[in-house]
């Protein structure tokens, strides 16, 4: 199939998003200095609304430089809000800078110093009091340098004592203010930190389960960051949606375990960028799975101009929606169905006792095991290359 023009435009029922730090970014790296000019918040809201935008998310430093006195704060921020109301862009997430200043280079939940924990803790306090005054449904945490690079200079336990310690006192904060804001924990394997706590979605959701508040602490994975571990993306987005805690996500585009690339949304792995938004917008109830912003966390590439990053902002929304349409012609296609069955991939919910049936059923039933025949079984075949031959089709528009 081919798409037309016009199915594959944005708009605001889309729910995309973008943070302030993406196309801002002036791409500076570890070796060359910036190629762009800082661009006012002010503008990347009307630009971002003017591409079909439907809201804007940011780090506190991202909207108010670090160091700022109260009346220059109050002054970004009146005129951040009337940029708001004049484009009807929201701000459905927020987040904290606990990474770019020198103060936060052995962290700051988790740092050694106390008293840089505590700063850190007042920061989030503060910027919790902004995202609650815009709106904010979601506040994101990544610990981007809660980790070490050196074993014996962290102890990992303690580390975990205080970022547990620093995430129930915030939650409580925001019980107590009345706030409704749901935390969002987003993992990362490495860099800018060798190692870093929390590394995967797994880990993450691991640490949630010890929280006193967890019932309001979720996940926001990152493509890049679970390729960049070498895992798949789809499957862990799974994952999460299966425990109900898919709470935020940031896409983008990588190609491998490297470096943090924040490529494009499909950029990068296309073929798992087209089976996660196939399991994101494809519910078994016939809905989406996921109804949160669809935000994207990625960075103009060094190379671009300005001009080039409204075309990557809305590079990332055409392929999206592309990739919409195709997985929306992927499950309605009737080769596809019945490959699907002829795989049994629907077998796979139907549980494997029968209502009602126990263990001691299970072992009366000869048919379960003394005259099963597992050779023959052994010998069937899957079709899971004819599926994905068909998904690539489908991908290409070649069906």
């Amino acid at each position: 199939m081919t798409a037309s023009p016009s199915s594959a435009r944005p708009s605001k029922e889309d729910k995309f998003s973008f943070g302030l730090w993406t196309v801002g970014w002036q791409a500076r790296d570890p070796f060359g200095d910036a190629t762009r000019p800082a661009l006012d918040p002010v503008e990347s809201v009307h630009r971002l609304a003017e591409l079909g935008a439907y809201g804007l998310t940011f780090h506190d430093d991202d909207l108010i430089p670090f160091g700022s006195d109260d009346a220059a704060r109050d002054k970004q921020i009146a005129r951040f809000s009337e940029a708001l109301a004049e484009t009807g862009l929201v701000v459905p997430m927020v987040t904290t800078n606990l990474f770019t200043h020198p103060v936060f280079k052995d962290g700051a939940f988790t740092s050694n110093d106390r008293d840089i924990r505590r700063y850190a803790l007042r920061k989030v306090m503060r910027n919790l009091d902004l995202a609650a005054q815009l709106g904010a449904e979601t506040y994101v945490f990544w610990g981007g340098r809660e980790g070490a690079e050196s074993d014996a200079a962290k102890d990992i336990r303690a580390a975990l004592d205080r970022y547990r310690e620093g995430i129930d006192l915030l939650a409580q904060y925001v019980v107590d203010r009345g706030y409704g804001i749901r935390f969002a924990i987003e993992p990362k394997p490495n860099e800018p930190r060798g190692d870093i706590l929390l590394p995967t979605v797994g880990h993450a959701l691991a640490f949630i389960s010890e929280l006193e508040h967890s019932e309001m602490v979720g996940v926001n994975p990152e493509v890049g960051h679970e390729q960049m571990a070498g895992l798949n993306f789809a499957a862990g987005i799974a994952q999460a949606l299966w425990q109900g805690k898919l709470f935020h996500i940031d896409l983008n585009g990588q190609r491998g375990i490297k470096f943090d690339q924040d490529l494009v949304f499909g950029h990068g792995d296309l073929l798992n960028a087209f089976f996660l938004v196939d399991l994101l917008e494809n519910g078994p109830d016939g809905g989406p799975a996921y109804t949160g912003p669809r935000h994207f966390d990625y960075k103009p590439a060094r190379t671009e101009d300005i001009t080039g990053v409204w075309a990557s902002a809305a590079a990332n929304m055409r392929t999206y929606l592309l990739l919409k349409e195709r997985a929306a012609a992927f499950r309605a296609d009737p080769d596809v169905q019945a490959a699907l069955t002829a795989s049994r991939v629907g077998e796979l919910s139907k549980p494997t006792l029968a209502e009602g049936e126990s263990y001691a059923d299970l072992l009366a039933d000869r048919s379960a095991y003394e005259e099963f025949d597992a050779d023959a079984a052994g010998a069937r075949g899957l079709g899971a290359v004819h599926l994905t031959q068909l998904a690539v089709e489908h991908l290409l528009g070649a069906r």
